[in-house]
């Protein structure tokens, strides 16, 4: 009997420290898929795992936002999520996620909530199937796990990126509501911040996005801001709140979303909007990080609040969708502006948290690309 093709992965041992770890690539499972990784981005979620930052996450084998080629289909897989069919070779992005489709809240539909979502996610190595994340050669595809081939001329570059904020950002602006002519004032121009712009210029909004970084800003405006409002210029809540009623003949935007990070920022979002404006909250994700808040203004403006975590699996394929349909439109391709070999995954993390790079993509040795 042939022996089976060994690979390597990166593991977080503790905060910062990462190790290599090798183990023979396992046979897929009924419903499962074996693939090779093509690229894995390094997204926020990866920077707060590995300073020790993540409310649950402190080990396992990390990252998420990939492109993975199929290199073996277990049985009973013929076709994609979409119900394309797939084969060996072919280039697919998987949910990072799972949806059990049997807890409390895959039972009420509210699927991105899925109690089960970890399951595999971030685990020890040692624990089969050991490709649990994407920093690594392989990574293996459960039975329960959404993934979609990516579509025909579609950069690989470009759809490496789909998987999680674009995914994201989709699905929280449709939980939010976004109508045409809505003026949508985004916090933040960073990663998800850009493609809010982006999702929000095609829905028809006028868009105005809050940032201070130069870099960030100008990107921001490549992305078709209509507005920007840098806060070293206005550099008080009263200040921004009321360069928003200029932009807006005196109203205020009707959606503002914040995607900075900032617990000071979701405090200010309320009084950047509108009288019975919609706010998207996604970029505070680590709980602990507080800041004041004024809940009786929130209440006479009645300022509707939607948090988004995660986002309905189905989504990736609409994010896949947009980008094929757009990616000439907007310059998706200059977001990553680093490669690494996955062995330089320290360099990667660190220029990364540094923020010396914008986004960084860790690349596999060629030969697991064959």
């Amino acid at each position: 009997m042939a022996s089976r093709p060994t690979g390597s992965l990166i593991y977080l041992k503790e905060p910062e420290t990462l190790e290599t770890k090798e183990y023979e690539v396992p046979e897929p499972e009924p419903g499962a898929i074996v693939t090779e990784v093509v690229r894995a981005n390094v997204c926020g979620s990866e920077l707060h795992i590995w300073r020790g930052h993540h409310p649950e996450v402190k080990e396992g084998v990390l990252g998420h936002e990939v492109l993975c080629r199929i290199s073996e289909l277990g049985e009973g897989v013929e076709t994609d999520y979409a119900g394309r069919p797939i084969e060996k070779g072919d280039i697919v992005a998987p949910v990072y996620y799972i949806t059990c489709q049997k807890c409390s809240s895959c039972l009420k539909g509210e699927f991105h909530l899925c109690q089960n979502a970890y399951r595999y996610w971030s685990k020890p190595p040692e624990e089969p199937p050991h490709f649990h994340g994407t920093f690594a050669t392989h990574y293996y595809i459960h039975p329960s796990q959404y993934f979609y081939k990516i579509p025909e001329g579609l950069d690989e570059k470009i759809a490496a990126g789909a998987n999680c904020a674009l995914s994201q950002v989709m699905f929280g602006l449709d939980e939010t509501g976004v109508e045409y002519g809505d003026v949508v004032l985004v916090q933040g121009a960073g990663g998800l911040g850009l493609n809010a712009i982006a999702v929000a210029n095609e829905q028809g909004a006028e868009t105005i996005v809050v940032e201070g970084v130069d870099g960030r800003i100008e990107r921001a405006r490549e992305f078709g801001v209509d507005h920007v409002i840098d806060f070293r210029e206005h550099d008080t809540v009263d200040a921004r709140a009321e360069r928003v009623r200029e932009l807006t003949d005196g109203v205020g935007a009707d959606v503002a979303v914040e995607v900075a990070g900032v617990p000071e920022a979701f405090a200010e979002g309320i009084h950047l909007l509108r009288d019975g404006g919609r706010y998207l909250e996604m970029g505070n994700v680590n709980p602990g990080h507080v800041a004041e808040f004024d809940p009786g203004t929130l209440t006479r403006k009645s300022i509707d609040i939607t948090a988004v975590v995660r986002y309905n699996p189905w989504y990736l394929h609409k994010a896949l969708s947009f980008l094929a349909d757009n990616a000439e439109r907007y310059p998706y391709e200059d977001l990553i502006d680093a490669e690494f070999d996955l062995m330089d995954v320290d360099e990667a993390l660190a220029k990364s948290d540094s923020r010396e790079i914008t986004r960084a993509a860790l690349v596999p040795p060629r030969e697991h690309e064959r």
